[in-house]
């Protein structure tokens, strides 16, 4: 694809920086951090930029001086009542509204879909469209914790020399096979019959209640004994779900297995080269990713809009912009 050729401007107003915080912007998330931190995080880095740039001045307050029995003068100054001394600075943490296609739990970690502002009714969008999202889940052969995780107590050990990487190929065939007759069993028809070919001739399918957690897709990509890790393709997930998968999976393999780390790669349109590190959650980075972030969007409207069944393959590729 060619590249866009696109005009910079400078500016040093702080309300028109304002009025382009209008989008979906993607972050990393780090692990340990709740995506509340990761919001005031970004939220008082916008408020603190933003106030050190040219904001609105003080509104102009009319006063009529003078003695009653002579002429009077009309003497228009600056109102205190609105100095940034008195009412605190122009902006500030209210004055912004950030929500998140899925809020992300401290141990996990990965791609964040956030909105700021008007962005929350794409945000919405999004949500409601059911797209995929690729987790890499790493796991602990030989031990199993009370909250499936790693930072959890442990409750249990117990032996893995005998299992192998074609054990843990097997279970995760069994299980995806296993959520695809599943798949179509929400759809209400029957696996033998000639509309549930049709459906899979259009591919994959997203379950018509938003609640239920569907794995589409899970292999084991790394196995080294005792850690391993799988590739996941999945929506309408919950972290705890993810976990408890590990942990189901060590028990049929006759073993044990805790969650050592999800990293989220991909959620829906946005992968994780779209994503900001922590280090570039700056205002400037914010905008210009909110660009980017509208851009991927308008190639892929059609997917926020979805009218049947099949999932689209999405177009995330990133322009060039010189």
């Amino acid at each position: 694809m060619s590249a866009i050729r696109t005009v910079t401007k400078y500016v040093d107003d702080a309300r028109v920086i304002y009025k382009a915080l209008n989008g979906v912007v993607v972050l990393y998330k780090p692990p340990v951090l709740h995506f509340n931190n990761v919001r005031e995080t970004v939220i008082s880095n916008l408020c603190r930029e933003l106030n050190d740039m040219h904001t609105r001045p003080p509104m102009k307050h009319v006063a009529i001086e003078g003695e009653t029995n002579k002429p009077m003068k009309v003497v228009v100054r600056n109102s205190l009542a609105d100095h940034p001394l008195v009412i605190g600075p122009r902006y500030q943490p209210n004055d912004f509204r950030m929500g998140a296609t899925k809020i992300m739990q401290k141990d996990v970690s990965g791609v964040l879909v956030c909105g700021i502002n008007a962005g929350n009714q794409l945000i919405h969008k999004i949500k409601t469209s059911q797209s995929l999202r690729f987790y890499k889940i790493k796991g602990l052969l030989g031990e199993a914790t009370d909250n499936y995780f790693h930072t959890g107590k442990v409750v249990e050990k117990s032996t893995y020399a005998h299992v192998r990487r074609g054990h843990i190929d097997k279970l995760c065939s069994s299980m995806q096979s296993t959520h695809q007759r599943k798949m179509f069993e929400l759809c209400g028809v029957d696996i033998q019959s000639q509309a549930a070919y049709e459906l899979a001739v259009k591919g994959l399918l997203r379950p018509t209640d938003s609640n239920i957690p569907m794995i589409y897709t899970v292999k084991c990509v790394d196995f080294s004994p005792p850690e391993f890790m799988l590739e996941v393709v999945c929506t309408n997930e919950t972290d705890l779900y993810l976990k408890a998968t590990i942990h189901d999976l060590g028990l049929k393999l006759r073993s044990n297995a805790t969650c050592t780390q999800v990293l989220c790669i991909q959620d829906g349109l946005f992968n994780i080269k779209h994503a900001l590190l922590t280090k570039h959650w700056t205002l400037q980075n914010i905008v210009t990713n909110i660009q980017m972030c509208q851009n991927v969007i308008n190639q892929n409207e059609h997917i926020l809009h979805q009218k049947n069944p099949a999932l689209i393959e999405p177009n995330n590729y990133i322009d060039t912009i010189e």
